[in-house]
């Protein structure tokens, strides 16, 4: 509206000091883990086909002649097919998850710590996290652990000492859904269509819609929304006495929460990668 304005008499002569809406910081008014409001959750035949492309992906590629790999389809980096069923098995953030150390994560006690300084959120909108690992969780950190077990984080950087870049496995699923894109192939990246899923009638998914899927499945479970938005880690809304006073962690609810997703995850990928093994809980 200022803007107008400032093209325009006689308003432009009640702006001579200039528009007023530049002295606005964005930064401080919107939350830095701000994103675009989206709906898409996969479904479950879609995490069938998901599964299902993965090991399609790294079959055939593992079965091409050695002179014709450099040409072929390099499938998703075992890492980043990893730490997308973990995002699901968590409802965490991708970023939250890159930034892990092992340190941090208890398979023998089934805890991983997230610390608030990898938590995404304003300076007092953040608190650190304790995510209760289910069955399906530990099995694929276990996965993980024999890749990475050797280094301190659970995503080590390959040119640096130091995790992954935050947006490397957004990124990766990005570049395989190229249909999506309004862009030219980038140099040294994927620009193909490997991952896009139910034929695309459902439009691109990021590693985010992971994080609500589960807590849509969560919800048709029958866990509360305030557990589940505390297996989210969300800052709750409400007094700050309430807050002060009332500080129950939920912890049981929250483990029976992640089972109950486990379980279910486990129903849907049933045969698949070994889960088979997997006892529910």
């Amino acid at each position: 509206m200022f803007g107008w304005a400032q093209k325009r008499q006689p308003w432009r002569t009640l702006l001579v000091d200039g528009n007023p809406a530049d002295l606005v910081e964005i930064d401080k008014l919107i939350p830095s883990d701000y994103q675009e409001e989206r709906t898409r959750i996969l479904s479950s035949s879609e995490l069938q086909e998901l599964r299902q492309r993965f090991r399609k992906m790294t079959a055939d590629y593992a079965a091409l002649p050695a002179g014709e790999k450099y040409d072929g389809i390099r499938p998703l980096k075992l890492e980043s097919q990893l730490a997308l069923w973990i995002c699901l098995g968590t409802l965490c953030r991708i970023g939250e998850l890159l930034q892990a150390e092992w340190k941090n994560i208890d398979l023998e006690n089934g805890i991983w710590f997230i610390p608030v300084a990898n938590v995404k959120g304003s300076r007092r909108k953040k608190q650190d996290h304790h995510v209760f690992l289910s069955a399906f969780t530990t099995h694929y950190f276990s996965k993980l652990r024999q890749l990475t077990g050797h280094s301190q984080w659970c995503f080590p950087a390959k040119h640096h000492d130091g995790h992954v870049d935050l947006k490397v496995v957004s990124k990766q699923v990005g570049d395989r859904q190229s249909r999506f894109k309004n862009r030219k192939p980038l140099a040294r990246r994927r620009h193909d269509d490997t991952l896009v899923l139910s034929g695309g009638l459902n439009g691109e998914w990021t590693p985010h819609d992971l994080r609500r899927t589960s807590a849509t499945m969560m919800q048709a479970s029958g866990v509360s929304l305030d557990v589940i938005d505390r297996c989210q880690n969300h800052v709750l809304a409400g007094s700050r006495v309430r807050r002060h006073y009332l500080h129950h962690d939920h912890a049981a609810e929250k483990k029976e929460a992640w089972n109950l997703l486990s379980n279910k995850l486990i129903d849907i990928l049933i045969g698949q990668d070994g889960l088979e093994g997997l006892e529910k809980q």
